[in-house]
């Protein structure tokens, strides 16, 4: 366990905040501190209206900006004030889910605290219905369990939703790691066509976010319409291989990932799993290619 806990606390090529290193060093180590830092830096591209802004097209394609430099680059851009200093609506960087728990995550793994972004789905954002999501995860050494933390949820957004429960420490049955809902639908648990988000739902959508836990597990954050391999193609096109693959992975990263070696071993042999250095993204409804780390 030491050594993965060592694993998490080392930044990764995503969450590696860069020459931007100095601006987390004299924030409070305290977890929610640190969620209130990303909620002072961050506006959720679809919530803005909510908040009474009307996003730019510009300003909408920060959300593209995959890299934690690039995106703290861009944060000082708009305001060079320190982190923790309050900020207007206007000032903040606008991301989506992904983005509020990487942010938290680099935070964490800064202070020396093991941390990693978990992609799944939430049942609270809409009765019946499982939404894509991503929050992030981090040891907690007093109680020995790693903790899911919904750096979103900001006061407004918990009483829009009527959330009952701390978003510092969501529960397994609100939150479902992509594992975990492939195989609730895999299992007949669940129906596949209740989870994903706007019209984009179904099986293949759950494999997609199943994928990019496998991933985010091996420290590569990705965006939300990032892909590669085993996330390509239809169900029809999936062999029996792959099938077998996909429920090995399930059972491995169904919660908190107690055999860590086996999932890295899996990941780091299998080009359909192994983000490489170039992958295909969906940008203003055109699949692109995009090389990584260029």
């Amino acid at each position: 366990m030491a050594a993965h806990l060592d694993f998490y606390t080392a930044q990764g090529r995503i969450s590696d905040p860069g020459q931007y290193g100095f601006l987390f060093n004299d924030l409070p180590a305290a977890i929610p501190d640190l969620v209130r830092v990303v909620q002072n830096l961050t506006l959720h591209v679809f919530w803005a209206k909510r908040y009474g802004q009307d996003l730019t097209m510009e300003r909408q394609g920060e959300v593209q900006l995959r890299m934690l430099q690039k995106r703290l680059a861009r944060t000082l851009e708009l305001d060079e004030r320190p982190l923790a200093e309050p900020r207007p609506l206007d000032k903040k960087l606008i991301g989506n889910c992904r983005d509020f728990s990487l942010l938290l995550v680099a935070l964490l793994r800064h202070k020396g605290i093991a941390a990693r972004a978990r992609c799944g789905f939430g049942a609270y954002f809409r009765p019946n219905h499982y939404e894509d999501h991503w929050v992030a995860e981090y040891w907690n050494a007093a109680e020995a369990r790693w903790v899911l933390v919904d750096a979103q949820l900001d006061e407004f957004q918990c009483r829009t939703l009527n959330i009952s429960f701390d978003p510092l420490d969501v529960p397994r049955d609100q939150f479902f790691v992509g594992g975990l809902a492939w195989q609730m639908c895999r299992n007949g648990l669940a129906d596949p066509n209740t989870f994903g988000i706007l019209d984009m739902r179904g099986l293949w959508f759950v494999r997609g976010d199943f994928i990019r836990d496998v991933a985010s597990l091996n420290k590569m954050e990705l965006l939300p319409w990032d892909c590669w391999g085993l996330i390509n193609g239809d169900d029809a096109s999936l062999t029996a291989e792959d099938w077998r693959l996909l429920d090995r992975l399930a059972e491995l990263t169904r919660a908190d990932v107690p055999d860590f070696d086996s999932l890295c071993t899996l990941y780091e042999s299998d080009p359909r799993l192994k983000v490489g250095s170039e992958i295909g993204s969906w940008i203003n409804g055109k699949m692109e290619r995009i090389k990584l780390f260029a």
